[in-house]
């Protein structure tokens, strides 16, 4: 059926072209995503997004459409917005190490984003697969939280290979582990009550480290291998990173940050997808699940101010059209709000938010205009129109990002967007 005529153009565009979804089973056909298959095309790197963490639909959706590329487009990895380091020795249970039942050790200082689920379809499926399926971390530690799961690991590195720079990543410990944390949220407000000396000694500390690993590299391979070396100073990196983003979030809420100062930890978690890439088969395939303010391939912006330069442009600009980002948003329904909070164990609560009605101009308001329940709208046909002044009009300027809004040129941030009629948040994870 054509699309009313009052519409706007891209809310009449969208009607006549999103593909609806029948069901979020994660165990049933999946026949319905085949469109799909024409929005990635050859693309080595699939973002598969969420407008908000903890988020029911979200999760059941992603699995959907990770069984999808696995089991027919032929995708290799699962990478996820969750530590490099920590993901080292979850790659190796989801290749069989170990017993079923270590997962929940290995995930016990993890906030609940949703890996746990896919880590285990990953686990069955390659009991029996031809081509397993790998998993990747792309994150600096504990998301923001710590950096010892990325230290100590390195330090049993250096135990091995150059005990003579045991006392200098110790002194790196030390301080570390007196305002570690869960995440971010709790362990930034113990990061500024550190004295400047000890913030100061840190970084250097850390950077010391960092140029000797690469200064001695040589020495490093030769007494080990180069396996061992890559990770040790992918380790280091994301530590180092982790260092510069605790400055920068204390900058940015003093009211004195650099433009953009936060994007450490996405340019991080770009080059991890990239070293990734590099170390695996030729022909191996990334989906990619992260927020979707990770994935856009646009800045970001709050307040009109830019903020971030989030991974997804980073990938945008190192792939092309390699990369491929798919935003996940809802019109109604209930969102996570995480609200700052240092009496509980992450550093924030989780508040069971109601949406309210989508603002003109989201891509939410032009599904619900549109009357779509659950569907997938390719969007490169739209920016394709729009590009040549055709009548689909500028696009949406902005999209949900938990209960507010993150305003950028959606046709030019996403790929395509999966629309879902509501969201409910995670009953585990409520406040």
């Amino acid at each position: 059926m054509p699309a009313p005529s009052h519409l706007d153009p891209f809310a009449g565009w969208l009607h006549d072209h999103a593909t609806p979804l029948t069901h979020l089973d994660t165990e049933a056909p999946l026949d319905d995503l085949e469109p799909l298959r024409d929005l990635i095309g050859d693309a080595r790197v699939v973002g598969v997004g969420e407008n908000s963490h903890f988020i029911t639909e979200f999760s059941l959706m992603r699995r959907r459409i990770l069984r999808f590329l696995v089991q027919r487009c032929g995708f290799t990895v699962l990478a996820f917005e969750y530590g490099f380091s920590e993901g080292v020795p979850l790659d190796a249970w989801a290749q069989g190490e170990g017993d079923n039942d270590d997962l929940a050790a290995h995930l016990a200082a993890a906030i609940p984003v949703g890996v746990e689920e896919p880590l285990r379809w990953i686990r069955r499926h390659n009991a029996t697969a031809a081509v397993p399926v790998r998993f990747a971390g792309l994150d600096i530690p504990a998301a923001g939280g710590s950096l010892l799961p990325a230290l100590a690991p390195v330090a049993g590195y250096l135990r091995q290979i150059d005990p003579e720079a045991l006392p200098v990543i110790e002194t790196a410990m030390r301080i570390a582990g007196s305002f570690a944390g869960d995440s971010a949220a709790a362990a930034a407000p113990a990061w500024t009550r550190l004295p400047s000396a000890e913030q100061d000694a840190l970084s250097a500390v850390l950077m010391r480290l960092l140029i000797r690993f690469r200064a001695v590299e040589a020495l490093y391979v030769a007494r080990g291998d180069r396996r061992g070396y890559d990770i040790a100073l992918r380790r280091l990196e994301a530590a180092c990173q982790g260092d510069y983003t605790f400055r920068a979030m204390a900058d940015l809420y003093a009211g004195r940050g650099l433009t953009a100062d936060t994007s450490a930890r996405d340019v991080y978690m770009a080059g991890s997808v990239l070293w990734h890439l590099e170390r695996l088969d030729p022909g191996a395939r990334i989906v990619l699940a992260a927020h979707n303010a990770h994935l856009q391939k646009t800045p970001v912006f709050f307040d009109g101010r830019l903020t971030g330069l989030p991974m997804g442009q980073h990938l945008h600009h190192a792939l092309g059209e390699d990369y491929v980002a798919l935003a996940l948003t809802s019109i109604g329904g209930h969102t996570a709000d995480m609200r700052p909070d240092e009496g509980v164990r992450f550093g924030f609560a989780i508040d069971d938010t109601a949406l309210a009605p989508p603002e003109p101009g989201s891509i939410e308001a032009a599904f619900a205009d549109a009357g779509l329940g659950l569907s997938l709208a390719d969007l490169r046909p739209a920016r394709a129109k729009a590009f040549d002044g055709a009548d689909v009009g500028p696009g949406p300027d902005r999209i949900r990002i938990q209960s507010a809004y993150l305003h950028t040129a959606v046709l030019d941030a996403f790929d395509g967007v999966v629309g879902f009629p509501v969201s409910t948040v995670a009953d585990d994870v409520k406040s």
